[in-house]
């Protein structure tokens, strides 16, 4: 399967990594001016990959941007544009990637003990501040 940029008038709202879809070697998948970095590792036996530090670096953080790591179960994901228009669903299996970069989104868990990695960047300052609802009622 094919990985699916989720883009609408030139702002990319998510990015779909499907599980098959990973491949050999570093391959990162947002771009460096994102708010997340999203890679994937694919390497065989005896690769070193050289031990650092991350220095300390200011950054101006206007967006939470999210990634979700589907370890077990199914998920069915809904994407936003900025106006609180569905822009697309996507059903998401074990292994499967969601990163999330614009607009809103929402889940449906599809499957019993379904279990998700979830990873944002921060600080988080509290869901009053950090996102606004969307009205799920007339999609589920």
């Amino acid at each position: 399967m094919k990985i699916n940029v989720l883009e609408r008038d030139g702002t990319r709202y998510a990015i779909y990594i499907p599980s098959d879809a990973w491949k050999k070697g570093l391959n990162f998948y947002s771009d460096e001016k994102d708010f997340v970095q999203v890679g994937i590792w694919g390497y065989d036996k005896g690769k070193f990959l050289q031990p650092h530090i991350h220095n300390e670096v200011k950054r101006e953080v206007t967006r939470t941007q999210e990634v979700i790591f589907l370890r077990k179960g199914k998920i069915k994901a809904y994407i936003f544009d900025k106006n609180e228009n569905l822009i697309e669903t996507l059903e998401l299996k074990e292994g499967d990637i969601l990163i999330l970069l614009d607009g809103g989104h929402g889940y449906k868990i599809l499957e019993d003990n379904t279990f998700v990695l979830e990873v944002k960047n921060g600080p988080y300052f509290g869901p009053e501040v950090d996102r606004k609802r969307i009205k799920m009622e007339k999609f589920k």
